[in-house]
């Protein structure tokens, strides 16, 4: 982290300023996490700070603190505009390129507000005044966190902060997994929980509210699942009617294709889901190992991510977006039996 790049926040945030933070579209556990607990820390500094989602998030994160302030672009785009319009700082977090926030983008990038970008993915956009990018780094709430410790400031991380960070780091690292994670990591968990982040409780929230739909269209998926054994392969499918079928909701895929991944000898995991209204099928790849399904994914499917965690689209059908796939497998069998 470049001392000039904290001493230039340091002399933005000097003064209270109002701010508006925003995740990307379909944010997760990092996203929210990382936008609430930065709100958090910005409020108690004398700022005005506020959270503008593009859109909606799934229920398993309604409980983390601040939830209730958070307003929605898609379904208050008023409110949203009007608080926009106030602000003298856009922050976006956990992502670095406009186009994640869609509609939305463009109106940040119009603003004549100075813009903050805190994010822990690769090759950023250049529309940030101030940028924070570190795609080293498990999360972004991880990065939060670093920032606040460059700032001098972890005295006053309370635990309202310490659990809107612990969540981050817990579900962008696959609960302390992913190669991502180090020694400082766990440091920083460490502290957290000193500083009255409830693990325990932060983990049965997010992964043990399942309904009873859920786990029936995680057995659909796994029921669809094929093994490509030759490229170290496994992928799933969700098709909207199966979706439909199982009252699908916001957020109820999340982690469904890392069961393919624990598949012994599988190194490319991939669940693909049909979303007829936006007219394209939806992409999660995961990778073990030192193959790239960033690369993957930013090459054949208008994605991109981490080297072992990545998503995209494919503009067809459920059975076109498989033949792609398969397609592409042979290309990239060398990478796959080595990595």
């Amino acid at each position: 982290m470049k001392l000039e790049t904290i001493k230039n926040l340091q002399q933005l945030l000097s003064t209270p300023k109002n701010v508006v933070i925003i995740p990307h579209k379909n944010p997760d556990g990092d996203a929210m996490g990382s936008s609430l607990g930065w709100m958090h820390f910005l409020n108690k500094n004398n700022h005005t700070a506020s959270v503008i989602v593009p859109n909606p998030y799934p229920k398993f994160l309604k409980w983390i603190p601040g939830d209730e302030t958070v307003i929605c672009f898609e379904t208050n785009e008023d409110q949203a505009l009007k608080r926009l319009e106030k602000a003298h700082v856009i922050c976006t977090l956990d992502f670095n390129s406009l186009e994640r926030i869609e509609v939305l983008g463009e109106y940040v990038r119009n603003h004549a507000a100075t813009k903050i970008m805190i994010d822990h993915h690769r090759e950023p956009q250049d529309y940030a005044d101030i940028q924070f990018s570190e795609p080293e780094i498990g999360s972004t709430c991880e990065l939060v966190y670093q920032i606040i410790e460059s700032l001098s400031a972890l005295e006053q991380i309370d635990n309202t902060i310490a659990t809107c960070i612990y969540v981050g780091m817990l579900t962008d690292t696959g609960s302390f997994r992913f190669p991502s994670v180090t020694p400082k990591t766990h440091r920083i968990v460490a502290h957290l929980i000193e500083r009255g982040a409830n693990h325990a409780a932060i983990y049965n929230q997010i992964y043990n509210t399942s309904t009873m739909s859920r786990l029936q269209l995680l057995g659909q998926a796994l029921s669809n699942l094929k093994i490509v054994p030759e490229y170290h392969t496994a992928f799933m499918t969700l098709s909207q009617e199966e979706l439909k079928k199982f009252d699908f909701q916001k957020g109820d895929t999340e982690g469904f294709v890392n069961y393919a991944l624990t598949i012994e000898g599988i190194k490319l995991a991939i669940i693909m889901i049909e979303d007829k209204s936006e007219q394209y099928v939806k992409l999660s790849l995961r990778s073990s190992g030192s193959f790239s399904v960033n690369e993957m994914a930013k090459k054949h499917f208008h994605g991109g991510g981490h080297i072992n965690a990545a998503g995209g689209k494919h503009n067809g059908s459920i059975g076109e977006t498989v033949q792609k796939l398969t397609s592409l497998l042979p290309q990239y069998q060398q990478a796959l039996h080595t990595s």
